[in-house]
């Protein structure tokens, strides 16, 4: 049917609603700890006036109280649990609640970011954001087993474009003199979007509505995509549970490598990039970290989009890459020998570029390389590497943050 032609499209639209409330959060870090600090001080500091934590004495940085990694942290490690869980009961819920539960977590994120007085209530919205987009990247990517390779394709350009729309409308509305509180409001148009997910035609045992205990084996084709864990025998559920952690295993030499792309890269986001501020540049702090935000998007983007051009097997080539991105910037946070935002602004495009290349080269060759029956699975479970990486760079990126403020 021609509706099947528009699962592509709809694929890259769900890939950039599910994806945007994150981008969006990470992008308007600065901002909320800004925003907060004001709130929970009687005294307003000038952004300019940079202090030590403990001490109270000048630093060379212009330092936040709090890291970005704060909002970072919140922004993934809802996510990092869900995706450390879902693959052995995820199956028990059925996809168009799984939609629902997305929007309506997507929604409260940006309600509450936007309406809160303090740091904790900021943070919870922030949750609601990683949940949304926690258990919206896991249930579309083990979605796409049930269509063409096409649909992978347009969710990766779809959660690409999500972090160039995000960070680029963000920027673009601030920057015009929008306050952060109305910008958020504005984009809680974009999660309903997912609604676009019912207009898919799915093959006939497909639970959009109904557990998978509940649904009928309609022919072979259906038998090979029944999920890896889904019996209800105890002996069996037993004996899927080892095989699902056998397939985990397997999919190590392209977790691990992923993990360490966007360990590396998230490292740089909320680690660095905060504490590479131009003080002779045209932009403001908060402006220059907001467009650091965006083109790295845009890098992202253009290399999610590349797989109908070019496919690269190597990701630990990806991830090494990135590392030598981390380290240069991490000296030049210290050192100070870069000698304008100009060149960090091409080295985050780039530091995009490796980030995107990773994350769809990956998936597409786990799906290229497993079996019918596990590729569902293995999708779901594959997708914990890029969150860990994360979660790891932000709890590292705390202790780099205070050390950096301290000199």
């Amino acid at each position: 049917p021609c509706r099947f032609c528009l699962a592509p499209a709809i694929s890259m639209l769900l890939g950039l609603c599910n994806n945007f409330a994150y981008v969006v959060m990470l992008s308007a870090a600065h901002d909320i700890l800004k925003q907060q600090g004001s709130h929970n001080s009687t005294t307003p500091t000038p952004s300019t006036v940079a202090l030590d934590v403990e001490g109270g004495k000048r630093s060379r940085y212009d330092c936040s109280p709090v890291s970005t990694a704060a909002v970072l942290l919140a922004d993934i490690l809802p996510t990092l649990m869900i995706k450390f869980s879902a693959p052995f009961f995820i199956h028990n819920l059925p996809y168009g609640f799984r939609v629902l539960v997305c929007v309506a977590t997507a929604i409260a994120s940006f309600l509450v970011v936007s309406l809160s007085s303090t740091m904790w209530i900021s943070v919870l919205g922030v949750i609601f954001a990683s949940v949304s987009a926690g258990l919206g990247e896991l249930s579309f990517l083990s979605l796409t087993v049930f269509f063409s390779r096409d649909v992978l394709g347009g969710w990766g350009s779809g959660t690409g474009g999500a972090g160039v729309a995000g960070a680029l409308l963000y920027s673009g509305l601030t920057q015009a003199g929008l306050s952060p509180r109305n910008t958020l409001l504005i984009m809680l148009v974009i999660p309903v979007a997912m609604v676009y997910f019912f207009l898919l035609v799915f093959p006939p045992s497909f639970p959009q509505w109904k557990c998978r205990e509940v649904e009928s084996v309609r022919g072979r084709d259906s038998q090979s995509r029944q999920p890896l864990l889904n019996d209800t025998d105890e002996e069996e559920e037993r004996e899927k549970g080892a095989e699902g952690v056998f397939i985990m295993s397997g999919l190590l030499r392209f977790v691990v490598p992923l993990g360490v792309v966007y360990f590396a890269e998230y490292f740089i986001n909320q680690g660095l990039l905060e504490l590479l501020y131009f003080q002779n540049f045209y932009l403001s702090h908060a402006e220059q970290y907001r467009w650091y935000q965006t083109l790295y998007q845009v890098g992202v983007l253009v290399s999610r989009s590349s797989l109908c051009c070019v496919k690269f097997r190597r990701i630990w080539a990806l991830s090494l890459l990135q590392c030598v991105n981390a380290v240069l910037l991490l000296l030049s946070v210290y050192y100070q020998f870069l000698p304008s935002a100009w060149l960090v602004f091409v080295i985050v495009l780039y530091e995009g570029l490796l980030g995107g290349a990773a994350y769809v080269n990956t998936f597409y060759f786990i799906s290229k390389e497993t079996g019918d029956r596990q590729r569902e699975f293995a999708m779901v479970a594959a997708s914990v590497g890029d969150s860990l990486g994360i979660a790891i760079s932000g709890l590292i990126a705390f202790p780099v943050h205070r050390y950096f403020c301290s000199l």
